[in-house]
This record gives structure tokens, sequence and C-alpha cells, in this order.
């Protein structure tokens, strides 16, 4: 299986999502359970049901970070010493050329890409053609409304 880059931050807050669902939500399912249990017939138990329903999704959650976390390659962009380059993790700040607007994203994995924190996707068509960019390079990014031109304005690796 291939390996999925993840940020350190990625990659610890799927280890803090990992601890809580085994600590507190798999015991408090549990505990649930056993409480529906108690109360009788499971054919007709609406609240036993729904525990079971809670905890299959809590398992399949826990297995499928645990597949993550074992598949990842955790990258340290602090690290990193890409000579000014964009790479995996670099924070660019870009600015359109046709409206001057600036935007400032960091190039994460897909499981931490959350576009209203600034953080793309390394698949997405921003990243894929901002990497191996620097500084006052012009990139073409081929969107869904045609092409937009952005220059690279600055690159960090925080």
């Amino acid at each position: 299986m291939n390996k999925v880059p993840l940020t350190v931050t990625g990659a610890n807050k799927l280890r803090q999502e990992l601890e809580e669902l085994k600590s507190v939500v798999r015991p408090r399912i549990i505990a649930a359970i056993a409480t529906a249990r108690a109360h009788g017939d499971l054919k007709e138990n609406a609240e036993y049901h729904a525990a079971r329903e809670q905890q299959s999704f809590a398992e399949g959650r826990i297995s499928e970070i645990e597949a993550k976390l074992s598949n990842a390659q955790i990258i340290d962009v602090t690290k990193l010493d890409a000579s000014g380059k964009v790479v995996f993790g670099a924070t660019v700040e870009i600015e359109s050329l046709e409206t001057e607007q600036r935007y400032t994203y960091q190039i994460v994995g897909e499981d931490e890409a959350d576009i209203k924190q600034g953080r793309i996707s390394i698949g997405s068509p921003i990243a894929r053609a901002l990497i191996g960019k620097e500084v006052e390079d012009v990139v073409t990014v081929k969107a869904p409304g045609g092409d937009v031109d952005y220059e690279v304005l600055s690159v960090a690796y925080v």
C-alpha cells in the first residue's frame, strides 16, 4: 500500500481523535449497550439498536484512523530544506493576477484539507500547480471556470 503524506499536526489530530474514541466514546457506548440490555427484550429495544449502531460507527472510525496512521508518511515541515520551493506542508501566499486578491494556503494531505482554515489537499489543482515553484513564479491553475494565473508571493515552512 502506498504511503500517504501527513503533516505532524495532522498526525497528532488523528492520534487525539483515536485516543478519544478508545478511551471515552467506546466505554460510553459499552455502558449504553449494557443499560439497554437490562431493559429486556432486545428485538424491540430502540436504545439497544441505537447504541449498537453507534458502536459500529465508532469501531469503523477507529479502524480507519489506525489504517491511516499505519500508512502515513509523517512530514515535519519545519525540518525541510526545500530551498524556497513549494513542497508538501509549505505555507504559500499567492496573488491572483486577474483580481489581485491574495490567498494563503498550506499544502496538506487529503485528510487534513480544510479550505476554511487555509489548508488545501496535495491533490487539489492549486496545490499540484504550485508544487516545485518558487517566489515570483507565475502558475496557471486549471479551474472549472477556466485557467487562472497566480503569482507566488512567499513560501514558508511552519
